[in-house]
């Protein structure tokens, strides 16, 4: 039974809204979520664009704007919850994991941060690795690896005298609080933390000349980080008091945390696909896998709110789609995206796929080229047609998923019996049918909002607006989420069936 904001007891619902800011590595968002029996309430009060910008000899996130375009948000939601009569309670950062920003001891950020979509860290693999195995590293880190990990992006850095590196959202959260933290969720991104100690591998910044408090300390979801700067409070127009709490910062473990499942839908036995511009696919477990077989197969072991094990595999997204249509569009053709969809789910089951995980489609590029190259490098041939790439598309991701949730299933000693796609994929119904025959498992579709939803949650449980575990949380967004499910298809209908 979900404790929502009146309590089991009838008490009086806690007042007050939270705000969420949810940023991708295409767009972000302010929005402000209300607890009520019904369920979570989201409203987008402000929504901007993000992305990499060349800059200084790399692709870099033009974090400046990136910030001024937060504050706007907070000053939104402030002139909307003060329209109604409300108080916003707090606000919780949750953004893409690995990247960070270098401050020195003012305060000051040195440079624009670099995006993890820049190749400067291929480099720094190699010698990484002289230093440390990466037998050894996984045994602590439980880490995946990908060549633009912290830890790789780290080892390209000269002179870290004097500064702290705070990811992402922790250096939102020290521009509007002034308290420099590292949320652990985002910090076991990193390479540089121990999955079963939940504490940084101290020994890692030694081997390889890091020096020891390069990140601030550790901070759970839940926690505090503190109240406005009193300049920040006036900029937004909200009160001084106005406290900054840490959610699931790194946005997978939002999406996560809100993934409604349930007793009788697999409870604990599920897996989930956090479907955006980068796919995660796995399992919630209590403890890290820590093999050699988990290592070979380049599973991750990342920090979950409550301490969970989100223990999956990155694969590649609709990034891969999004790419396309970006350059279509510089061609003159903009196809409506669901008129696409539809041609594509009409093509046979069956056609060319590629490895959506393939370092070649990480940069931005011509996407439609890249996918019709990889398809010719097999003795294939894929037409230059948008239906025929989207449904190469949707066929390898669905594919992919399939391969990574049994592979998960059989490393963690686990099944799942049920999918679960949250995020923005969660709309895509071609796809979600796809995985459904791919995987031989019912896919249950939604929420969208999960990685806001997950981050609002948490800021309310930390508010004393409702209460309990994961499954009390996850209670609350099945209260207020319409969910579609998928079974797989046996029979051919629609070109759905592979």
């Amino acid at each position: 039974m979900s404790t929502l904001p009146n309590g089991v007891d009838g008490g009086v619902p806690t007042p007050g809204v939270f705000a969420a800011v949810d940023i991708g590595a295409s767009s972000g968002r302010v929005m402000l979520g209300r607890i009520s029996p019904e369920g979570v309430a989201l409203e987008t009060v402000h929504r901007f664009p993000n992305g990499v910008v060349e800059r200084d000899g790399g692709l870099r996130w033009d974090f400046d704007a990136l910030f001024a375009e937060v504050l706007k948000g907070l000053a939104a939601a402030s002139t909307v919850a003060a329209a109604q009569g409300e108080t916003i309670a707090s606000i919780g950062i949750d953004t893409w994991a690995v990247d960070y920003g270098l401050v020195d001891r003012s305060g000051k950020l040195v440079a624009q941060p670099y995006s993890y979509r820049d190749d400067r860290s291929r480099a720094a693999v190699a010698p990484v690795h002289a230093k440390l195995d990466p037998a050894r590293l996984y045994q602590t880190t439980g880490l995946q690896f990908l060549q633009f990990n912290t830890i790789y992006q780290l080892a390209t850095e000269r002179d870290l005298d004097g500064l702290q590196a705070l990811l992402i959202p922790d250096l939102i959260a020290f521009l509007l609080t002034g308290i420099r933290r590292t949320e652990a969720t985002n910090a076991s991104t990193t390479g540089l933390f121990d999955a079963v100690a939940g504490e940084w591998a101290t020994e890692f910044f030694t081997v390889l000349g890091l020096p020891k408090d390069l990140f601030p300390p550790l901070i759970r979801p839940g926690e505090t980080y503190g109240k406005l700067l009193a300049d920040v409070a006036a900029a937004v127009g909200l009160p001084r008091e106005t406290t900054v709490v840490a959610v699931g910062s790194h946005d997978t473990a939002s999406a996560v945390a809100a993934v409604p499942a349930t007793a009788d839908n697999g409870g604990d036995d599920f897996a989930y696909i956090s479907s955006g511009t980068w796919s995660l696919v796995g399992l919630e477990l209590k403890h890290p896998v820590l093999t050699e077989a988990s290592r070979e197969a380049n599973f991750t072991n990342e920090r979950g709110v409550d301490g969970t094990i989100r223990y999956l595999r990155n694969v590649g997204g609709l990034w891969l789609l999004s790419e396309c249509q970006r350059t279509w569009a510089q061609e003159g053709f903009q196809p409506d995206l669901t008129a696409l969809l539809t041609a594509a789910g009409a093509l046979p089951p069956g056609g060319p796929q590629i490895n959506p995980d393939d370092p070649s489609f990480i940069a931005p590029d011509n996407m439609p080229e890249r996918i019709r190259a990889a398809i010719s490098r097999t003795g294939e041939v894929l037409p230059n047609d948008p239906a025929a790439i989207t449904r190469c598309i949707m066929d390898s991701l669905a594919a992919a998923y399939a391969r990574t949730i049994s592979a998960a299933e059989r490393l963690a000693g686990r099944p799942a019996d049920v999918v679960h796609v949250v995020g923005g994929g969660s709309q895509n119904a071609l796809l979600c049918q796809l995985t459904a025959n791919a995987s031989g498992k019912p896919v249950i579709a939604g929420p969208v909002e999960a990685t806001a939803l997950g981050n609002v949650l948490v800021q309310a449980r930390a508010a004393g607006a409702t209460a309990g575990g994961l499954k009390d949380l996850r209670g609350i967004v099945r209260t207020g989420t319409t969910l579609r499910r998928y079974e797989p298809l046996v029979t051919a209908r629609q070109g759905y069936v592979q």
